[in-house]
């Protein structure tokens, strides 16, 4: 087992409170930074199958302390510029938090013989107590690291899996007339469900609030045409959504994408970097061809 010893207090240090995620490049910075951009821990090793594991868990004296930071806020610090063009992809199993992370070094002033102090690599200490980070940061590896046991608020990337498994409103295709139409006379479409819906969720200790609103419509007409809108219709007068048919049967239906936002423990609010789709119940209807007959006014 290889195992790198961290001796920082092993929790995520916010200043001024929970960090919301911000853009970085075409992705979200995970929301696991400190003020300085970067997470500590007491212990991180590196376990066969599992991968970098980060805890609270640690001896009472290590050589060196170290940080986790975000690749985007590393390349900030060094070049002023946020590129995520090789990202990693790290895969996390349902309750994990895994994320790409670069992992810092620095060294800590230990105790020496005769009650002296002394570091790792003999770099002086001055007069810095044991216990003391001297030196520069060093970077020593970039991995996806398992950083649960830290406890870091919800990222945006995990918020986006528990969004897609919300129960989201499948809304209804309604139409205008009902039940058959006539060439010549556009059916109208609308859908009255919910367009709104907001959800609170325990998402590791955290009170996470999500708010799902359906931000665009998607009508399939049934002859292979769509109809994409931003709002949900309306019945007449006040229609904004209808469709011309030749005569025929057809089979209407509503795909309807959903976005959202969500806060964290009555935090900041910020952007669900995502999105979601629902099917509406489809609905089958005639158009007739409407032919004029004579008749005879004095029968």
């Amino acid at each position: 087992m290889k195992a790198l010893m961290l001796f920082a207090l092993g929790a995520l240090l916010l200043a001024g409170g929970p960090v919301q995620a911000a853009p970085c490049g075409d992705r979200f910075c995970p929301d696991v930074n400190t003020s300085a951009g970067s997470l500590t821990a007491s212990y991180l090793e590196q376990t066969p199958g599992s991968g970098w594991v980060a805890s609270n868990s640690a001896p009472a004296e290590h050589p060196y302390t170290y940080q986790l930071s975000d690749p985007c806020v590393v390349n900030d610090r060094e070049t002023g510029a946020c590129n995520r063009a090789d990202y990693l992809t790290c895969l996390a199993p349902p309750g994990r938090v895994i994320e790409d992370l670069v992992v810092e070094q620095r060294r800590l002033v230990l105790t020496g013989p005769d009650g002296t102090t002394r570091t790792v690599d003999d770099f002086d200490p001055g007069t810095a107590p044991v216990g003391t980070p001297v030196g520069p940061w060093e970077q020593l590896d970039r991995a996806c690291i398992d950083i649960t046991a830290l406890n870091p608020a919800p990222s945006p990337g995990e918020v986006f899996r528990y969004f897609q498994t919300l129960p989201l409103p499948q809304l209804p295709t309604k139409q205008q007339p009902p039940g058959n139409g006539l060439v010549g006379l556009p059916v109208i479409f609308f859908t009255d469900g919910p367009t709104t819906q907001t959800f609170t969720l325990d998402i590791r200790g955290f009170t996470v609030d999500i708010t799902a609103t359906a931000s665009s419509f998607t009508w399939h007409t049934g002859e292979g045409t769509d109809l994409t809108t931003t709002d949900p219709g309306a019945p007449y007068p006040d229609h904004t959504i209808s469709h011309d048919y030749a005569s025929g049967t057809y089979t209407a239906a509503l795909t309807t994408t959903w976005t959202a936002t969500f806060s964290i423990d009555g935090g900041l609010t910020v952007p669900v970097p995502g999105s979601t789709t629902t099917e509406g119940p489809p609905v089958t209807f005639d158009v007739l061809q409407a032919r004029p007959v004579l008749t005879n006014p004095f029968d």
